[in-house]
């Protein structure tokens, strides 16, 4: 794809939209303990740093889990999964310290992006010319069939990336969505700029990683094709199609529209009001609906729908020695894919807002509890 994540609130978060309040579950005592009080967390809570509620995730679905304290001294203990399943594990560290804290909601989302990068660019370095170079055929790059390979890889990226990072922060990976949940005041503005950061620096990393497996059959290609640097840009960030005409409406208003959508769609799943699944399919949901994304919207301009995914790749590009393809891109397209999800974010989490949670609300429609 040219690509997404999931969400929950930083005070009072619910999910990716709405919910109660509450912290996050402590690690479990032993079989025949006796719990503690039970709270509630925010639904789409899938756990994490004891006393700390981690963020959102992108189409977290909320399930809720029970806070257990655990007996003094003791380092090993079980763990709760966000559907209240307790898990045998073993504590590495004690609570609190440096990870604990934004410290470690950055190093999530660095690394949760960096494998949404890492396989959603290989998959489009494959398209153009791993698969064209290594003898074993290949369509016509963009053909349907190269089209629904890239959609289908950067769906899954997409839901790798949201499960590596989910339990932590709830997976952004994505800056679209930590601006419209920041907006909503599921997360606080402070965290903000730290996400961007972190989330930028993954994209760089993950798209150098695939510049680096797929140097050669890229030099290759180039080669074969007399295509230059040109020809394989597209690897790591996004173009409008021609028939945009140089015009910069047009890609603007589809990554609106696109990223309007994937928020909506996360927004849906994290409302406990609303038909949301499990919070371990919410991953998997959120990639249909980026490959839905692309199936629909792709051929327009990359469907990049989330600044990181594009930015990032395109300044390793031009750190590599893509030069002005990279930047100021084509027709000066850079700031299209940044500017474009920014805003289509912030519609698309109000739009659900307005149109269907406030629905659900005034009917009386109480949140689910398992």
């Amino acid at each position: 794809m040219d690509e997404r994540g999931k969400i929950e609130r930083d005070e009072p978060l619910a999910g990716h939209l709405g919910g109660t309040p509450g912290e996050r579950p402590e690690s479990l005592p032993d079989v025949g303990a006796e719990p503690a009080t039970t709270g509630e967390p925010p639904a789409g809570h899938l756990g994490g740093t004891p006393g700390e509620q981690r963020e959102p995730l992108a189409g977290d679905v909320g399930a809720r889990s029970s806070e257990l304290e655990v007996p003094p001294g003791r380092a090993a203990a079980a763990s709760v999964d966000e559907a209240g399943v307790r898990s045998a594990g073993r504590a590495t560290h004690a609570p609190g310290g440096l990870l604990s804290g934004i410290f470690g909601d950055a190093l999530a989302e660095f690394f949760g992006t960096l494998c949404l990068i890492a396989f959603g660019d290989g998959v489009v370095a494959v398209a153009v010319a791993a698969l064209n170079q290594s003898g074993r055929g290949a369509n016509n790059f963009l053909s349907a069939g190269d089209w629904l390979l890239i959609t289908w890889g950067w769906a899954l990226a997409v839901t790798f990336g949201v499960y590596v990072a989910g339990g932590v922060t709830g997976a952004h990976i994505n800056p679209a969505v930590t601006l419209a949940f920041t907006l909503r005041g599921d997360s606080p503005w402070s965290k903000l700029p730290i996400y961007w950061l972190a989330q930028v620096a993954g994209a760089f990393v993950g798209a150098a990683l695939v510049l680096l497996v797929y140097h050669d059959a890229i030099s290759s290609f180039e080669n074969a094709k007399h295509v230059g640097h040109a020809g394989t840009f597209g690897i790591f960030a996004t173009s409008p199609a021609p028939y945009f005409n140089g015009g910069w409406f047009g890609p603007l208003v589809d990554q609106i529209v696109g990223t309007a959508f994937l928020l909506i769609f996360v927004a849906a799943l994290g409302d406990r009001r609303n038909l949301a699944p499990k919070s371990n399919l919410t991953p998997l949901l959120v990639g249909l609906a980026v490959a839905a994304i692309g199936m629909s919207y792709g051929p327009n301009a990359g469907y990049a729908i989330n600044p990181a995914r594009d930015f990032g790749p395109r300044l390793l590009a031009f750190v590599a020695g893509w030069g002005d393809s990279a930047f100021p891109g084509v027709n000066g397209y850079f700031w299209i894919p940044i500017v474009g999800p920014l805003i289509g974010g912030a519609v698309g989490i109000f739009a659900y807002e307005f149109l269907i949670r406030r629905v659900l609300v005034a009917r009386g429609v109480l949140e689910a509890t398992d």
